[in-house]
């Protein structure tokens, strides 16, 4: 990468930003989108850049091109109105010497839930800086989200290291995008019961969220507008005049300060440098009620409410551990909500379901948790591999792409593209059928289709005027030779089904092109 020039001065549009294509939303770097093919350190990793050396090298060989990097306040102002950047400095210099971008993550009021990250002189100065309190008057170890003072030393400190980062980054464009807070919420309640909150809770809603009401009305997240139309659909009044009793509307109203507090840390921060910015969310599973994850997390089901409260965040992201994969990605696609994944898992399973992420979902990027800890032969590398030689067509031809996981409960998956509906099912020769496949398919121009993945076979159906008949015209394979993609062998007979289908054998991951034409 090129010299740092401290003396830069770019507009929004030479910086990372997002920008929407055919109605899909691109992250763009140095002026081309690029798809984040992530992984996220553990907690502690990145607070030593001798701990961080060996690191490095396992990253690039996972085919990773982007790093989820923690950078905490207590590091950062150790002192009040004191700064030391000098890690942050280091871990840019190691990433540009590998080649990696790197997202950051500002871990700062909270995290998990709680307040660890902040400094010492925020934790000790209890009276300066309130914490939120439980039914019986005991506080909890998390800043209360209430209290300007808590948010004001917050947004300085961010927005100290976002005119750093202009200064130290804005030409190579190394940090790309910035988490603001990690999983925030209340643990063990529904809302703060602190007297601030207690007064706030009893009294209106606010107004900005009001005019969000009535302004969207239909086309609200289901679960807001039924809350809503419930309670009368008022146009003011307090929370539970507006939203109902209960838990569910302590969450909403939980939702709303902790986008409120957000949103102020992160306009500070892009008054300094705009890059995009989001925050991410601990999902709810099966029948747990708010308490039991964060309550007033960015979840999917309060969509509505963190818009509204948080305008200068750029996008909703889910942490998604869960089993249903796919329905949390396009919960987390509503309201023109651009989906990245900062957590995920990096087993067989996650490995899989990033191409479902990148092909059905217009995933910016996703990011398995924990990424220093795996090995070079790990799943989610042999699938980066492969995403890194297709992202191209997919960046190239932005909703024209599905991503897919089959197995024996779920064997057959149809889409339709470029003006075709494609067949995808489990691999079968001879007889012989896979048990699992997966993989990822780009329509890039007439007849003309990129694929990625393993135990999969693709059949064409034409969905336009012409011939009724579609046939396999021409496959051919892309090998990787010294970091670039070549034209290998040209398949048929077996390896194409005799002309009736596109095959994806075996458990190894391939990369193929196909040319389909008509007849009758």
């Amino acid at each position: 990468m090129a010299a740092t020039c401290l003396g830069d001065t770019p507009t929004t549009t030479q910086i990372p930003h997002l920008r929407k294509q055919n109605g899909v939303v691109q992250l763009i770097v140095q002026g081309q989108p690029m798809l984040i093919l992530g992984g996220e350190l553990f907690n502690s990793s990145s607070s030593s850049l001798t701990y961080m050396a060996p690191i490095w090298k396992r990253m690039t060989d996972l085919h990773l091109n982007t790093l989820l990097v923690p950078v905490s306040w207590e590091e950062v102002e150790p002192k009040e109105g004191s700064f030391d950047f000098s890690v942050v400095d280091g871990l840019i210099s190691d990433a540009r010497k590998n080649h990696l971008h790197m997202v950051f993550l500002w871990l700062a009021s909270w995290k998990n839930g709680m307040t660890s990250y902040d400094p010492l002189w925020v934790k000790e100065d209890y009276k300066r800086f309130p914490r939120a309190e439980r039914k019986d008057g005991t506080p909890i170890q998390v800043l209360s989200t209430l209290v300007e003072e808590n948010w004001d030393a917050d947004a300085h400190a961010f927005a100290a290291l976002m005119r750093h980062l202009k200064a130290f980054d804005s030409h190579d464009q190394t940090v790309v995008m910035i988490q603001v807070e990690n999983e925030v919420g209340v643990l063990g309640d529904s809302r703060d019961r602190s007297p601030i909150a207690n007064q706030a809770f009893a009294g209106q809603a606010p107004a900005d969220l009001m005019q969000r009401l009535i302004v969207a009305d239909q086309g609200l997240t289901p679960e807001i507008r039924r809350r809503w139309v419930a309670a009368g659909q008022r146009t003011a009044g307090t929370w539970e005049q507006v939203f109902g009793s209960g838990p569910a509307t302590e969450e909403i109203f939980m939702a709303w300060n902790y986008a409120h507090y957000v949103d102020h840390v992160a306009a500070a921060g892009k008054a300094e440098y705009p890059i995009p910015m989001y925050v991410n969310a601990w999902l709810n599973e099966g029948n747990a009620k708010p308490g039991d994850y964060p309550s007033g997390c960015p979840e999917s089901h309060v969509m509505d409410i963190w818009q509204a409260g948080a305008p200068h965040i750029d996008m909703l992201c889910p942490d998604l551990y869960a089993s249903n994969f796919a329905e949390r990605c396009q919960l987390y696609t509503r309201q023109a909500n651009p989906l990245f994944i900062p957590e995920m898992q990096g087993s067989e399973v996650g490995a899989q379901n990033a191409f479902v992420a990148f092909g059905s979902y217009n995933a910016i990027g996703t990011s398995p948790f924990g990424i220093d800890r795996s090995q070079p032969d790990a799943p989610i590398g042999k699938t980066y591999q492969v995403m890194s030689g297709i992202a191209p067509f997919i960046l190239d031809h932005p909703g024209q792409s599905v991503g897919f996981v089959l197995d024996a409960e779920h064997p057959r998956e149809t889409a339709t593209l470029g003006g075709y509906t494609l067949d995808i099912t489990l691999d079968s020769l001879f007889g012989r059928s896979s048990t699992e496949g997966c993989g990822l398919i780009v329509a890039t121009g007439d007849g003309e289709f990129v694929g990625a993945g393993s135990g999969f076979r693709v059949a064409f159906r034409p969905t336009t005027p012409g011939p009724l008949y579609a046939g396999i015209g021409t496959v051919d394979e892309m090998i990787l030779v010294d970091g670039k993609w070549t034209q290998g062998r040209r398949l048929n007979g077996d390896e194409t089904d005799q002309g009736w289908g596109w095959r994806f054998s075996g458990s190894q991951n391939s990369v193929l092109k196909c040319k389909v034409y008509r007849y009758d």
